[in-house]
């Protein structure tokens, strides 16, 4: 039997349905903090899980970017007479935007520089975000039921934040996180813990008492070196990955393992 406040939470979801290393310093400029509104109690608040916060990558784990930058790189490669295979886009997910370029031009042995394919992906990617971009299935329910309970949010994305903003301004996203991390933020790019690291010192709580939302094996990997409570959620580019670690692999954010384990 669902908790009645999810079960509140699936019907004001329904009638709102939307069309579409370690001990680095690091500290987010103020304009990059953006604080939870204050939710009135309408439910009952109450948690049993030692589980305080939930932090979220955003792309293929809250919306479907990962099969718009396949198409990105796999137009990049063509215009070069080059192909997209599964095993180049498996080792690209999950790592900052010049990792995975400078993994292309090695690969495929390109002439470009990371800065020109960069500039070639944001202006690709900028018109497939304006017509194919949808929220993966169960996001909105469970963060209507998250900030029913006030729970805080965070977002820790490989992205860049001129990839990351537009995104977020798509869907009116942004006031339900306390903040969000990008590449910018930190030195060294997932599977390394550190952009984990930061978000449980923005958080002001141990990584024990966090989990993290991921559908990649890199992003998987950085959680669970972190210490936190990684949950795996994997899309179409991702389920063969290996998520080592993790507490389980969800089928989806719509997953009851998931808001079990957070007591909602």
């Amino acid at each position: 039997m669902l908790p009645i406040g999810r079960l509140l939470h699936q019907r004001y979801a329904s009638l709102h349905k939307r069309s579409c290393g370690l001990g680095l310093e690091s500290s987010l400029p103020n304009k990059h903090l953006l604080h939870l509104p204050h939710f009135p109690d309408t439910v009952n608040t109450t948690r049993t899980s030692s589980l305080v916060a939930v932090v979220f990558d955003l792309d293929g784990l809250m919306f479907d970017t990962e099969t718009l930058y396949a198409e990105t790189a796999r137009q990049i490669l063509e215009r070069r007479q080059k192909q997209l295979t599964d095993d180049l886009l498996h080792d690209m997910m999950g790592r900052k935007s010049d990792e995975s370029l400078a993994i292309m031009i090695e690969r495929r042995q390109l002439s470009d520089t990371v800065e020109q394919l960069r500039n070639e992906t944001d202006q690709i990617f900028a018109e497939l975000i304006k017509t194919d971009l949808v929220p993966m299935r169960g996001l909105w329910e469970l963060l209507d039921a998250l900030q029913s309970h006030q729970v805080p949010l965070a977002i820790a994305t490989s992205s860049r934040r001129n990839n990351v903003d537009p995104i977020l301004d798509k869907f009116e996203i942004r006031p339900r996180f306390q903040f969000v991390l990008t590449s910018e933020n930190v030195k060294n790019g997932k599977p390394h813990p550190e952009i984990y690291l930061t978000a449980a010192e923005q958080l002001g709580m141990p990584t024990r008492n966090i989990m993290v939302l991921e559908d990649s094996q890199n992003g998987c990997g950085s959680a669970v070196a972190a210490g936190t409570m990684a949950v795996a959620v994997p899309g179409e580019h991702s389920r063969h990955h290996d998520f080592s670690g993790a507490a389980f692999i969800a089928d989806g954010l719509d997953d009851e393992r998931i808001w079990q384990a957070l007591g909602i």
